[in-house]
């Protein structure tokens, strides 16, 4: 038995079914995971971790087969590929992309709702997030077994920008969550949707003049090629969620599951841990080696301050009024 082949571009991968049974017996089990990236991204490093504790608490044999640098697609893609229960098993999603099974969902890191990475890490150790990952499980079938992500994201520019009266009207790319065009609007810009994979191409023909990013998407994608000015308006810390398919889930043996809930965690924490401590470094080591500027932002608390009220009625509107009260009120 075996699922769908999926094709992209020349890249063809042939996905196994979670059980094969050959003359009686039953073959090793094989997941399949997607991301972006290559193995120096932060995500990558998650993801393998995530095999290797799977494997040492499972203890039987199991193949993963992590398919790297976009070869099944973009992170919206494999959502819905888990969401279906084919072709892709694992991998990390951001909560922007899940936006089409929950509005709930990019409310995990939605602009301006940490304050620092200390307030960050003690909402995730609170678990305050559990109501919303339930309703992601509900309503798309993927569960979020563990939070990875930690990079603190800034808006990268064609022109150096300092101050809220230069970024108005600011032509910047954001993700495809509305809460995302809401909020930058809220601040003065003209937010766009982009496709991720087109955003470098975008700025260098002036269809935008920038973006946001963490400084590990910076890094890897070169967008400070085209966008070297980068306003360090800190306006998110990214959660990017471990997922894995519910209907995967649920045709593998309990000895397993249980490995995989325990193993995701673990790996999510560790990737927090990999991305947080990497971002300082990796914009230090761009700045330095004369790739890209770091502006300070003079206004970030203003900016913050226009954008309250839209988060606000947008966590009252998606019904996450009490995780956001408890979410800022937690010291």
């Amino acid at each position: 038995m075996q699922r769908r082949t999926l094709v992209r571009g020349l890249a063809a991968a042939t996905v196994a079914a979670p059980f094969v049974s050959t003359a009686g017996a039953q073959a090793p089990i094989t997941l399949n995971g997607a991301v972006q990236f290559n193995d120096d991204h932060a995500f990558n490093k998650a993801l393998l971790r995530f095999e290797e504790l799977v494997k040492k608490y499972y203890g039987k044999p199991v193949n993963f087969v992590l398919h790297r640098n976009s070869a099944l697609g973009l992170e919206k893609q494999y959502f819905e590929y888990m969401a279906q229960g084919k072709a892709v098993d694992y991998g990390i999603v951001s909560p922007a992309h899940m936006s089409t099974f929950s509005k709930a969902a990019p409310f995990i890191d939605a602009p301006f709702l940490f304050r620092d990475l200390t307030h960050w890490n003690k909402v995730l150790d609170a678990d305050l997030l559990k109501p919303v990952a339930d309703e992601i499980a509900t309503k798309a079938n993927v569960m979020l077994i563990g939070y990875a992500g930690g990079g603190t994201r800034n808006i990268f520019i064609n022109k150096p920008m300092s101050t809220l009266a230069e970024i108005k009207g600011l032509k910047v790319r954001v993700q495809g969550a509305p809460i995302w065009s809401k909020t930058f609007a809220a601040a003065g810009m003209s937010p766009t949707v982009i496709a991720y994979n087109e955003v470098y191409n975008a700025i260098q023909n002036n269809v935008i003049a920038a973006g946001e990013n963490e400084a590990a998407g910076v890094e890897t994608m070169k967008f400070y090629e085209v966008a070297p000015n980068l306003a360090m308006t800190e306006h998110a810390i990214t959660i990017r969620p471990i997922c894995f398919s519910g209907k995967t889930f649920k045709t593998l043996p309990k000895d397993l599951q249980d490995a995989i809930i325990k193993a995701g965690k673990e790996a999510g924490a560790y990737g927090r841990q990999v991305e947080s401590s990497e971002d300082a470094q990796k914009l230090e080591a761009m700045e330095k080696a004369g790739k890209l500027k770091r502006i300070a932002f003079k206004d970030r608390a203003p900016m913050k301050k226009m954008v309250d009220p839209v988060m606000e009625a947008y966590a009252k509107e998606i019904g996450a009024d009490a995780i956001f009260v408890k979410i800022v009120n937690l010291n």
